[in-house]
């Protein structure tokens, strides 16, 4: 059933985020079911839009346009006359198809496991844009980022003396290591204790306050040449930008103590993390790349005579991610309205089990994908997880919600959908992304995930580099746009990004058929990421690379 312009129920303005995700919302709904009758087809997509199904009850969306937009306003923030390089979070979305877009703009990638590094590789990340943080790295992994030549941030001495066992193995240090500490400020504790990563008592880094800790780590960047960049980062969600500059300047100050120390410019490079929080109460952005590059000059300006790395993920991603799913059931349980619905702990993980410190937004609409208008009552949206607090909201005051209006879940495009919780074996869901054709100045002619990204069917397939040599946002070239679809104009036009799970693949992941002995060398039936890689990287048969195509 192809889309055209005549089935969207208005002209849509697309020149913003909630206008485009409405155009979306539109698209989905006229090309799902809305019957009670059981559909004959599971197929996720039928024409040119995902659907709504009984195999398929919950969607993730993303809006390639914003993510554009998002990266652009980076860039045009942190410019400076010294190197930066924007590390794209890894963990905030693990989705090879747009960490690809990432690297095709220029990106790094920020990792923090072996899985993560793997998928930084299969995504197209050359090593030296790669940055290895992580508390717990094994001698495994420290001697595969070694060989690799990736940046990595050292986050104890103990760790630090597994390096230097690694170095005098390979002598010379490789020259394309960037290394440094991580050093904790122990500034104190944002509005998120678990996100909160400068506390005293921190898992992470060194404690720069520890009575001996920071003449420690000054003889350790004295006696290692190699050791020429600083790491630091507060904290996520609930760091205010004061907060966040003032571990920044620690750093800073820490770097110019070393270079005054050793009479030369040996640190030349600080990784500021990320944390910079998103406006989960409404559609503004704030706040934004620029209000965080106007309190670093606040309060410590000679960062920008350093290279910069920053490690953003939620920042970029959260407000282009949208869950949308449908009211199965209705009831009235003690004088409060209860929507079941499709989506719950399983793509909305923290706001299931801390509601107070995650709350998102509810946008109801009627099945027809327009704004649901009616009478206001308490509501509970909730999941299909068996446990009470499987909640999306909790008594919301919403627009009477029935059996088969939608139900969309906005700013959730980082550490939602994209990171699934298997609770009652409940399937990850399928993610698409999607363009409106000439609905955004931000590269508005192109296309969205790489058309030639291999899937389960042509695994190995490369893809086209791209051909634009000033790229603005993470796009590919306009000679990657996709061919397909009969749509009208502002119409989406959608990309899988990530299949989503059959029963048949959630019981492949549930265990053996039967208790077996181990086999030889350990649990895993993995041999190593340069025996199972194929071209670039890439795993065969990995769902991610599976692309809509007409």
């Amino acid at each position: 059933m192809p889309l055209t312009k005549d089935m969207m129920h208005t002209r849509h303005d697309t020149s913003s985020t909630p206008a485009r995700r409405s155009c979306a919302i539109s698209a989905v709904a006229d090309n799902s079911d809305h019957t009670d009758a059981p559909t004959l087809s599971d197929d996720p997509t039928r024409g040119d839009a995902p659907a709504l199904s009984d195999a398929h009850p919950v969607i993730g969306l993303i809006d390639l346009d914003h993510i554009d937009e998002a990266f652009a306003q980076l860039s045009s923030a942190f410019a400076s006359d010294h190197d930066v390089l924007h590390a794209v979070a890894c963990k905030a979305v693990p989705l090879r198809p747009l960490l690809r877009l990432y690297a095709k703009a220029g990106a790094g990638c920020e990792v923090a496991s072996p899985g993560e590094l793997e998928l930084a590789l299969a995504a197209g990340f050359t090593p030296d844009r790669i940055v290895f943080d992580s508390p717990a790295k094994t001698w495994t992994e420290l001697r595969r980022a070694v060989e690799l030549g990736v940046s990595m941030n050292i986050d104890s001495l103990e760790e630090l003396a597994r390096l230097d066992t690694l170095f005098d193995e390979r002598h010379p240090t490789p020259a394309s290591a960037r290394v440094g500490i991580r050093i904790n400020p122990q500034s104190g504790t944002g509005t998120i204790g678990a996100l909160s990563t400068a506390t005293r008592t921190s898992k992470f880094g060194v404690g720069l306050t520890d009575e001996g800790a920071r003449e420690a780590v000054i003889g350790a960047y004295l006696a290692r040449p190699w050791l020429t960049q600083i790491h630091v980062h507060s904290g996520s969600q609930g760091i205010g930008l004061d907060q966040a500059a003032e571990g920044i300047a620690v750093a800073v100050e820490l770097a110019a103590e070393i270079n005054t120390r050793v009479n030369r410019r040996q640190v030349t490079r600080i990784d500021i993390g990320g944390g910079l929080p998103v406006n989960f109460d409404g559609e503004e952005v704030t706040p934004t790349f620029a209000d965080y590059r106007a309190a670093l000059e606040a309060r410590i300006p000679e960062i920008f005579d350093f290279e910069i790395v920053t490690e953003f993920g939620r920042a970029l991603l959260a407000k282009a991610g949208t869950i949308l799913t449908r009211v199965e059931y209705t009831k009235t349980t003690g004088g409060r309205r209860i929507a079941m619905t499709h989506a719950g702990v399983q793509v909305a993980t923290r706001t299931a089990y801390a509601p107070a410190d995650w709350p998102l937004r509810i946008l109801p609409f009627d099945p027809q994908g327009r704004p649901k208008i009616a009478e206001a009552v308490p509501t509970d949206v909730a999941g299909p997880a068996c446990f009470a607090g499987d909640l999306l909201a909790r008594d919301r005051m919403l627009p009477r919600l029935d059996a088969g209006d939608l139900v969309a879940v906005p700013d959730t495009g980082a550490y939602y959908f994209s990171n699934p919780f298997s609770y009652n074996l409940l399937p990850r869901v399928p993610v698409y992304g999607y363009r409106i054709p000439g609905g955004t100045d931000a590269r508005s002619d192109q296309a969205g995930p790489d058309q030639t990204e291999p899937g389960p069917a042509d695994a190995g397939a490369s893809a086209a580099e791209p051909t634009d040599t000033v790229p603005t946002g993470p796009s590919p070239s306009p000679d990657e746009r996709g061919t397909g679809g009969h749509l009208g104009e502002g119409a989406p036009q959608f990309f899988l990004i990530r299949a989503g799970q059959t029963i048949d693949d959630v019981l492949a992941e549930a265990g053996e058929l039967d208790l077996t002995a181990p086999p030889a060398g350990g649990p895993s039936r993995a041999t190593g990421p340069s025996r199972t890689a194929g071209k670039d990287g890439e795993r065969d048969a990995d769902k991610q690379g599976a692309f809509i195509r007409s």
